[in-house]
């Protein structure tokens, strides 16, 4: 596919890393600039400052729609991502530098189904059902669009860039739910998460950060959320502290700053002692744990969605 400015193209790798500008990856990133991009290997390779370089904006799914504004010769693609609202940053979703291989045209419109999302951490797409994997490393999220029915086992999906349907584990795909999930759904289904890596930027279950962690999590059930904390906190309802219930959300900012995390509410509060699952930069790992002293201190409001 030609990508060209003012037009729309979709993601055609499992994970799409969205850059500050193409000067700004590091020899570390490497891994995840291909047109087969690997980037479980990218954040194995990271240390641990190179965890939280800010070079890193977001991450795109397979399939995910953009909108491209801008192509340069050297193979680099300024997009905005259309699924991932960031009002403060462009009304139309959360912009962007990603490469231009990692995006082709979008499929002609179809009659309208169901469509699948990926239920496992991780899946492969194959050519055939207990084929050769034609796209290895899907991750938890990721709409597909089924292609028939399943056979022994397999489902049949349209990947992009792939003329004929690839074919995925049955037991890997749910439809995507058709109603709004309750708050204990989605905390379960982030649990799943604990012990992941921190990534600033991340949005896969290779590594998250909070906002990200959140975002999946609530995307996977058919819910999308803004991809920023402060953002986040705009687009749900405030309570009085001590009503929080499992599922809602804890926002966090210093004296005078925008908000800049947000983590997940766990358990009922007992007096003062309230829990939360979270990314944590601090540790870099998703936990589960209470709310230590410097979180109470900079923990400024609950929220539900």
């Amino acid at each position: 596919m030609m990508v060209q400015p003012g037009r729309e193209a979709v993601v055609r790798v499992p994970v799409a890393t969205l850059w500050t500008a193409p000067e700004a990856v590091r020899p570390t990133d490497r891994p995840a600039l291909g047109v087969t991009p690997d980037v479980a290997t990218w954040i194995a390779g990271m240390d641990r400052d190179q965890q939280v370089g800010e070079c890193v904006l977001t991450q795109l799914l397979l399939g995910e729609r953009v909108l491209v504004t801008e192509v340069r010769a050297d193979g680099w693609a300024q997009v905005v991502a259309l699924a991932q609202p960031a009002a403060k940053l462009d009304v139309r979703g959360y912009p962007g530098w990603l490469p231009t291989a990692q995006l082709t045209a979008p499929a002609e419109p179809g009659p309208p189904v169901t469509p699948l999302v990926v239920d496992a951490l991780h899946t492969a797409l194959h050519t055939t059902p207990d084929g050769p994997p034609a796209l290895p490393g899907v991750i938890l999220g990721t709409r597909l669009a089924p292609a028939g029915r399943p056979v022994d086992g397999w489902r049949p999906v349209f990947a992009p860039g792939h003329a004929e349907p690839l074919w995925a584990p049955e037991g890997d795909l749910v439809p995507l739910p058709a109603e709004r999930p309750e708050a204990k759904e989605v905390l379960a289904l982030a649990e799943r998460l604990r012990g992941l890596i921190y990534i600033w930027g991340g949005l896969s279950t290779d590594g998250i950060d909070c906002s990200g962690l959140v975002h999946l999590a609530w995307r996977r059930h058919g819910l999308t959320l803004p991809r920023d904390a402060d953002d986040q906190a705009e687009a749900t309802t405030p309570l009085a502290l001590g009503e929080e219930r499992p599922g809602d959300l804890y926002f966090f900012a210093r004296p005078g700053r925008r908000i800049h995390h947000i983590g997940i509410v766990s358990t009922e509060p007992q007096g003062d002692v309230r829990r939360m699952l979270h990314a944590c930069y601090v540790k870099r790992l998703v936990v589960e744990e209470r709310l230590p002293p410097d979180r109470e201190a900079t923990l400024v409001g609950a929220h539900r969605i």
